[in-house]
């Protein structure tokens, strides 16, 4: 049997949509199912409408879809706004003692939540439990599945309310097996275990490959939607002998981690744009000192505040331009959660080996969805610290020179404290060991030098992943976050009998200009699919190419990406 079945949970900010979503997304997960997940939230504490989406199936899901098949209602205005993406015989799920749905004639259901809450659990409190009991119940789901789950969530707040949510589940399960809808066509079952996959979000990939990595300071501001990855690190302090610190803003904590660096510790700091637009003098600062760091910058739309808690790709080119002078950098923009953790791994490899600011380009899209995943293989993680000064250079330069003219423009390094030399650098341009200098011909020494890295780095960037027909007579250019919508787009364009393939790029800093010019020059039609309002990165493909992608397909409302939005703006015109 096929599943590809969504659920949208509507309501307002405060009702619990998140925690209904979480419930119902793991206990699918927990069936050996795969399951993603993402959240549209208003910027706003209480009230306003927002929703939580879950996409199941039994084939890998990496994306959104506009069908819904059920929608649990929270209130009358989920019904208003979202009744229309039901596909047929869909169903609205719907409290009928506090919503009046007299004017609609969709599917309904109406499960009396709070009444049965408060009959079998005494308190309306579990009213969402019954929810999900509810929905477990419409679509055929093991009711056991659910249970464990409710177990794992609510055991750490007692055995009464951990029992209370499971009778109250329990109880919105039953209701709807003897009242609900006969013969519902679409139906979830457990089809494995799930111990062979784990269930996580994009800011939960980053973070766990910072720490198996060897991660051990963070610095950072919260601003969402990076914040996640400062609690992940901030409750992994006494257990993993790592330190967070909040800093007073984004400012010192860039300053921070470059200290760490500088003094032995790999270091990470984790923004959005606005925190980075601060952090931009000190990423210089980690460019002239040659200190290595790993920044990572999860988008939300602006300009200034924007939408702040919604999702765009804004800042391409910030992430590879911002600073003040010139320096090497590396840019990587990973596509989905396991894309989001090996990169990681790569970041700091690659920021010590080249002693270079790294920056991993995330969204609110792929920071907050949660995936269904094969378990990472934790054993490929390598932790490569970069070169060392050892004790015959000492002898050979008769002192430690921390910027040491190299043919690879790579300076061994020492920490501060180690005994084989004193450990001496300047935010002015210097002389080899370090100390402040205004002579013409040092610095064109230390730019050519730096950006001899520039040259090795490029080799270690790996190639765009293509996909889709290898007869193709048009290109779709995706990167980051637009992963799984690209590529499900393009399966569907070439089972209707299209002729399409996709080009997505994580790793775009040193662009992988031969990789890519090699696509464009075999294909007259391209396209550059994108979730801002520019193209940023099809001027960022004609300016290292020379190449003119054809045609954008570009969303900048906030919402992310949808296979069914890209086929609707793919065939306008045609």
């Amino acid at each position: 049997m096929s599943i590809d079945i969504s659920f949208k949970i509507g309501g307002e900010a405060g009702q619990g949509l998140q925690t209904i979503g979480y419930i119902l997304a793991k206990s699918m997960a927990r069936g050996g199912l795969c399951v993603f997940t993402n959240q549209d939230n208003e910027s706003r504490i209480r009230g306003g409408h927002n929703f939580y989406q879950i996409r199941i199936s039994n084939n890998k899901v990496e994306n959104l879809t506009e069908e819904i098949h059920v929608i649990i209602a929270l209130d009358k205005k989920t019904i208003i706004e979202h009744k229309d993406e039901l596909v047929k015989n869909g169903v609205i799920i719907f409290d009928g003692d506090k919503i009046s749905v007299t004017d609609f004639d969709e599917n309904l259901l109406n499960v009396p939540f709070e009444r049965i809450a408060k009959e079998k659990a005494d308190s309306t409190k579990m009213a969402n439990s019954v929810a999900i009991g509810a929905a477990i119940s419409l679509v055929g789901y093991d009711f056991d599945l659910l249970e464990s789950v409710l177990k794992d969530e609510f055991d750490s707040k007692g055995a009464e309310i951990s029992d209370k949510n499971i009778q109250a589940s329990r109880a919105g399960f039953n209701y709807v097996s003897e009242n609900g809808i006969d013969k519902f066509p679409y139906r979830i079952k457990k089809i494995g275990d799930s111990q062979d996959f784990i269930f996580l979000n994009g800011n939960e990939a980053i973070a766990s490959a910072a720490l198996l990595s060897g991660c051990k300071f963070v610095s950072a501001y919260p601003m969402s939607p990076s914040t996640s990855i400062q609690q992940f690190f901030a409750s992994k302090m006494k257990d993993y002998c790592v330190v967070f610190e909040q800093a007073e803003d984004e400012i010192s904590a860039i300053n921070m981690i470059i200290g760490a660096s500088f003094a032995g510790a790999r270091s990470m700091t984790a923004t959005s744009g606005g925190g980075f637009s601060l952090m931009v003098e000190g990423l210089s600062l980690a460019g002239m000192t040659e200190t290595p760091i790993v920044i990572v910058i999860c988008e939300r739309p602006g300009p200034a505040t924007g939408f702040p808690t919604r999702t765009e790709q804004g800042e391409l080119e910030f992430a590879i331009y911002a600073g003040h002078g010139e320096f090497p950098r590396a840019v990587f923009a990973p596509g989905n959660v396991e894309q989001a953790f090996y990169l990681t791994s790569k970041a700091f490899n690659l920021a010590e080996k080249y002693q270079i600011p790294v920056i991993i380009l995330s969204d609110q899209y792929l920071a907050d969805s949660y995936f269904t995943t094969e378990k990472f293989d934790t054993s490929s993680i390598k932790v490569d610290r970069g070169e060392f000064f050892t004790e015959s250079q000492v002898k050979k330069f008769g002192a430690y020179k921390r910027h040491l003219i190299t043919e690879s423009g790579i300076s061994p390094r020492l920490f501060p404290g180690q005994k084989l030399g004193l450990v001496v650098t300047d935010s002015d341009e210097h002389t080899e060991d370090g100390h402040i200098t205004e002579l013409a011909d040092v610095k064109i020494n230390n730019v050519n030098k730096r950006f001899r890295k520039l040259e090795l780095l490029k080799k270690d960037i790996g190639t765009p992943f293509v996909y889709g027909s290898k007869d193709a007579d048009t290109l779709l250019i995706g990167w980051g976050s637009t992963y799984g919508a690209l590529k499900e787009a393009t399966k569907i364009l070439n089972d209707q009998g299209s002729n399409v393939k996709m080009l997505h790029l994580n790793e775009i800093w040193p662009f992988p200009v031969e990789a890519v010019s090699n696509e464009l020059k075999i294909l007259d039609n391209s396209i550059s699919v994108e979730s801002n309002s520019t193209g940023q990165m099809a001027h960022l493909i004609r300016a290292e190419t020379g190449i003119e992608v054809n045609k954008k397909i570009l969303r900048f409302d906030g919402r992310p990406l949808t296979p069914q939005y890209i086929l609707r703006e793919f065939w306008k015109g045609r």
